[in-house]
């Protein structure tokens, strides 16, 4: 789960001069840009950070751009992607929206239609993230509540920060430190991400949260 403050954006692309002027302009916006110059840090960054939106490149060294999009979406990454590409006929775009992006604009392109673009994929993220799936139940972020068939589960703002983490990423399984680092920033001990590990399954039931033995823990099914 990204944090709520500063948006967070991914940018694959291999052009220097491009992602240079891209990377300057998106942090003049507000954003925090993490640059990635080929598809093999980008797929690694996209796997192990997260994110609010993503902009890659389609010929990109290493890893292809749209191999990249469909790697993160087998992995669980919900990440919205814009594929800013020089390939830009009908079928390209059609190809890059199968392969799993939220939109696709052609190079040469307007600056201040990419930022508009940019906004209106952040706002569909936002409104879709507000419900989390939890299987067959669901993560209200707003009212903190798990909604199951047998009615609400009340969660505190850790708790429920916790399983959105995790929520967020269903697959992936997460190492205590790094749900300390997500889901806990303002802790030191990575004791407290097995304490709320307990209050979760305590609240929703011991498969709630799966503990993957030597590596860490991934969501369960509430």
């Amino acid at each position: 789960m990204t944090d709520v403050g500063t948006p967070r954006v991914l940018l694959v692309e291999d052009e220097a001069d491009l992602a240079g002027m891209l990377a300057g302009l998106l942090a003049e916006e507000g954003y925090a840009v993490d640059v990635a110059a080929d598809g093999h840090t980008g797929l690694h960054y996209g796997l192990t950070r997260g994110y609010d939106v993503a902009i890659l490149d389609r010929g990109l060294p290493a890893v292809e751009g749209l191999d990249l999009l469909g790697r993160l979406r087998r992995s669980g990454i919900t990440v919205p992607v814009l594929v800013l590409s020089a390939l830009g006929n009908p079928a390209d775009r059609v190809a890059g929206l199968d392969a799993g992006a939220e939109d696709y604009l052609a190079k040469p392109f307007d600056v201040d239609e990419l930022l508009a673009r940019l906004r209106a994929l952040r706002r569909r993220h936002l409104d879709a993230a507000r419900m989390l799936p939890l299987g067959a139940a669901r993560l209200d972020l707003d009212t903190r509540e798990v909604i199951t068939e047998s009615g609400p589960v009340a969660l505190s703002e850790r708790e429920c920060g916790l399983l959105a983490t995790l929520a967020g990423r269903p697959r992936q399984v997460f190492s205590r430190d790094d749900l300390l680092a997500l889901a806990f920033p303002e802790a030191e001990n990575p004791v407290v991400v097995d304490t709320y590990v307990h209050y979760l399954r305590r609240k929703l039931g011991r498969s709630a949260v799966e503990t993957v033995r030597g590596r860490g823990y991934r969501l369960g099914a509430p």
